[in-house]
């Protein structure tokens, strides 16, 4: 019997644990420990999944958003379960982190965002830009009347693409209120994602190759950003990639963190849902932190046209120097790129004659990355002195030389193929052919 006793002790006090963990989060300044309860106590409440909300989650939530004069926040998953309790101020909500894996089996995060209206007013600019930052089901906003019930209910949703109204990216918000509303929201999240697929599918036709939006952000009016882009889908193309749009932005100045400007990139993180992308390539180079700024906000893979043409390198070199040349020239690149979520960066133990601070993982990638650095070059040096040797010999028989140079892709390699009866690849790409051939 005591050990039943201490079974269940020990039960009710996992689940007390597992309620603290999980915790409102946002404007939480000058709250009150019974407000704070009330709020904690919303994680307990379920909704019907196929509910936007429950009349009573409703209710308690208007309530306390008027006591606060606050705007309060709740994600609900599709099992209708409330995933997050978020408090704003009274213009606005502060959404957290919510994390980078998509919920949704397909394009969406799989929760839906249901927060007050102080004012009884629709749907906000930003409620919109949440919307598709956050791949959400759905948002929605209830009005709250002076007495803390629920008035208006806001709701909308992102839409696939449509040719006809390309620039659209949510459906029209519906006004209505808890009684009225009527919606079957698993089987009708289920059949957006289906309309998100379908249009996909139409839209361009892929062929296995990976999908990915072309970037081209600049200052100067001289530079023709669609040749300019039309280059980088080439390249993107030898490595067998597809560009399915290209976004062109001409800004006074780059912005240091996401090189172009807020509206713009709101505009790819829905191009990239609307086309199932998970690449984008920048046509100039990025620095890593604007690397790591757009990749956090976008939760898209940021690639730049530099490192786009390292990649093609690495596909296509075939040649001993040339393996060499492509791996000391991607260690140079990624040298000052080197970077680690923080738990990466704790210090490693050093055990018996080896304590102390010693070094990060950081650190010791960088180290690794110039240790293989010096290697790689002497590597090269070796085969350039072998390159010279041979090049004394045939200068010593006073063989007369013929030398093909041009742009890539400009038919080098058919050329020499014609003038030498030769079967070297010759293909129409960006660097088909790496290394130098002699005949």
């Amino acid at each position: 019997m005591m050990m039943v006793g201490i079974l269940a002790f020990s039960f009710l006090s996992n689940i007390k644990e597992s309620s603290l963990s999980m915790k409102a989060t946002g404007n939480l300044v000058g709250l009150k420990p019974n407000h704070l309860q009330r709020l904690n106590r919303l994680y307990d409440r379920k909704v019907d999944p196929n509910e936007l909300i429950s009349q009573s989650l409703a209710q308690s939530i208007c309530e306390i958003s008027r006591e606060l004069n606050r705007q309060i926040g709740i994600t609900i998953d599709r099992r209708g379960k409330v995933v997050h309790v978020i408090i704003g101020d009274s213009h606005q909500l502060f959404i957290p982190d919510l994390g980078r894996e998509r919920g949704g089996k397909d394009r969406f995060r799989g929760i839906r965002l249901v927060h007050t209206h102080l004012k009884n007013e629709t749907l906000s600019n930003d409620d919109l830009t949440d919307l598709s930052r956050l791949r959400l089901d759905l948002i929605a906003a209830i009005g709250v009347t002076e007495d803390g019930k629920p008035a208006n209910l806001y709701y909308t949703h992102l839409l696939p693409v449509d040719f006809s109204h390309a620039e659209q990216s949510y459906a029209e918000i519906t006004t209505t209120n808890l009684n009225d509303i009527s919606l079957d929201l698993n089987d009708f999240i289920e059949d957006l994602e289906g309309q998100f697929n379908k249009t996909t599918a139409g839209f361009v036709e892929t062929k296995g190759q990976i999908r990915a939006i072309a970037v081209h952000v600049s200052t100067d009016s001289h530079i023709d950003p669609k040749a300019s882009l039309r280059e980088l889908s080439e390249l993107a193309r030898t490595a067998n990639i597809i560009i399915v749009e290209g976004l062109i932005q001409k800004r006074p100045q780059i912005d240091p963190k996401f090189v172009m400007g807020k509206g713009k990139l709101d505009e790819l993180l829905l191009s990239s849902m609307q086309l199932d992308c998970e690449i984008v390539i920048f046509d100039q180079d990025l620095t890593p932190g604007q690397i790591r700024s757009i990749a956090e906000v976008t939760d898209l893979k940021v690639i730049d046209r530099t490192q786009l043409i390292l990649d093609i390198f690495a596909q296509r070199a075939h040649t001993h120097e040339g393996k060499l040349a492509v791996e000391l020239a991607q260690h140079k690149y990624l040298l000052p790129r080197l970077a680690h979520n923080n738990t990466a960066f704790s210090r490693l133990e050093g055990g018996v004659g080896g304590r102390g601070p010693g070094e990060t993982k950081l650190e010791i990638d960088r180290r690794r990355a110039r240790d293989r650095i010096i290697f790689l070059e002497d590597a090269i040096r070796k085969t350039e002195k072998q390159r010279e040797s041979q090049r004394a010999k045939r200068q010593t028989k006073q063989i007369p030389h013929i030398v093909i140079m041009g742009y890539t892709n400009a038919g080098k390699s058919t050329l020499f193929n014609a003038l030498t009866q030769s079967e070297v690849l010759a293909e129409d790409k960006l660097f088909a052919t790496l290394h130098v051939t002699t005949r």
